[in-house]
């Protein structure tokens, strides 16, 4: 089974483009040409499941009130912000605003608009393979490099999990002159997790909650006692400037949804799981089947 959900996000992360389409001459939100009320784009990173999943269950209502929806899949954090404050995108949804992203907003904030939380409780962590028993803590990474060849597989170079592991976490514990952080993607981090767990292999990689892999895998977080990862933090839905003035029952909409635990983690999971492989909107459809009342503007029908 977690080879199976791997493959399928590898495959998100190869189809994704960082052609932006919304921005194309003969459609987009700019011109407000789509459906009833106009094109709403959404720009997500697919092997970013959280903003996979939020971004189809946006697509869901949002098409349900009317609104045509554009669906555009990117490969770095850099260019979706970007779209975005340029208005090439109208929403990400699924913003780690506060901290994880604090440089983009440092740079890009004044041309968003926050339409508020939708999860509460979202963190950074550093995660080695259940098997590893003396392995508990991230100070005890210090003067193992060799067990790890020198490096921790972190994922995208413009993540802002990237920029925490590099510039805080490793420095704090000391482990800037032993290893170093690899990047890539997330699709390679995982790929070379899975290989690793299956040799039974040493491995320390970058991880965050919530996220499906963190139960598809046997793996277990570090403990941080020196709060070097950060603290929990929310995710937000972004929107380029003036979007609710444009859009505001879209905006309506979106600012009511706030899900929980229990509601988040079901979403995810049927998004990226293997019942509904291929058709993210039968599962959004299950999704809200199972939670009529999830938040209050659910549109069910």
């Amino acid at each position: 089974m977690i080879k199976r959900k791997l493959t399928g996000i590898l495959a998100l992360g190869a189809a994704a483009s960082l052609a932006l389409v919304g921005c194309s001459s003969d459609g987009g939100s700019a011109n407000g040409d789509g459906g009833d009320k106009g094109t709403v784009t959404l720009g997500f990173l697919p092997s970013w499941t959280d903003g996979l999943s939020t971004a189809y269950l946006l697509e869901n209502q949002l098409e349900k009130l009317g609104y045509d929806v554009e669906m555009e899949e990117l490969t770095e954090a850099a260019v979706l912000y970007t779209g975005l404050a340029n208005g090439d995108i109208d929403v990400y949804p699924s913003a780690w605003s506060e901290k994880t992203h604090a440089t983009y907003m440092e740079q890009y904030g004044d041309q968003l608009e926050d339409l508020g939380a939708y999860y509460d409780n979202a963190v950074l962590t550093i995660a080695v393979p259940e098997y590893m028993d003396d392995v508990n803590s991230i100070e005890d990474l210090v003067g193992q490099a060799d067990r790890f060849d020198g490096e921790i597989i972190g994922i995208e170079p413009s993540a802002g999990l990237t920029e925490q592991t590099e510039t805080v976490m490793m420095p704090e514990y000391g482990l800037d002159g032993d290893y170093s952080l690899v990047t890539s993607s997330t699709a390679t981090m995982l790929a070379t997790l899975q290989e690793k767990i299956d040799n039974e292999e040493d491995v320390v990689v970058t991880l965050w909650r919530p996220f499906w892999a963190n139960d598809a895998f046997p793996v277990k977080d570090l403990e941080d006692p020196k709060g070097a990862m950060g603290e929990p933090e929310a995710l937000h839905f972004l929107a380029t400037g003036g979007f609710s003035e444009q859009y505001p029952e879209a905006a309506e909409l979106i600012e009511s949804i706030q899900l929980d635990d229990a509601a988040y983690g079901s979403l995810e999971a049927l998004v990226t799981g293997d019942e509904y492989e291929g058709d993210p909107e039968g599962a959004v459809e299950a999704w809200l089947a199972e939670h009529p009342d999830a938040f209050p503007g659910l549109i069910a029908d």
